[in-house]
């Protein structure tokens, strides 16, 4: 007899790509864990037990950058993370603030021709690869 095993759920993890007018994208410089420390990533954080994952995008950008965003639409499918953790990320807008480095060394608004310009964490150079291709059909 076989006994069937299920896989272990994720931990879900949310990032949101802020688009400003111009194609221009918001990059944040990792302050910690220290292996990760100096990266650069698109803001975002742990969906919390309960909470749905656009307004876990909500609540870590409010709490990360300090501003209000609108969620638009999602950038591809599960995107993987280290081992336990995926991915799932989320075109966005302002819509109200301005972006403050509030848990990240510093943050950078990147344009077309500049995406490329900070040293992307492993996980989020596919995605603005991916950003990049979507920004660019308009």
């Amino acid at each position: 007899m076989t006994v069937d095993r299920e896989e272990p759920v994720p931990t879900v993890v949310v990032a949101a790509v802020i688009v400003a007018p111009g194609g221009r994208v918001l990059a944040a410089q990792r302050a910690d864990p220290p292996a990760l420390a100096g990266g650069w990533e698109f803001p975002g954080g742990k969906v919390d037990p309960g909470e749905g994952e656009r307004e876990a995008l909500v609540r870590e950008c409010r709490e990360e950058l300090g501003v209000e965003i609108s969620v638009g639409e999602r950038v591809g499918g599960d995107w993987p993370l280290s081992e336990g953790y995926v991915l799932r990320v989320w075109l966005a807008a302002l819509a109200s603030g301005t972006p403050e480095p509030r848990e990240h060394l510093a943050l950078r608004w990147l344009g077309p021709g500049e995406y490329y310009d900070v040293e992307w964490l492993g996980a989020d150079l596919p995605v603005m690869k991916s950003v990049e291709n979507l920004l660019a059909q308009g």
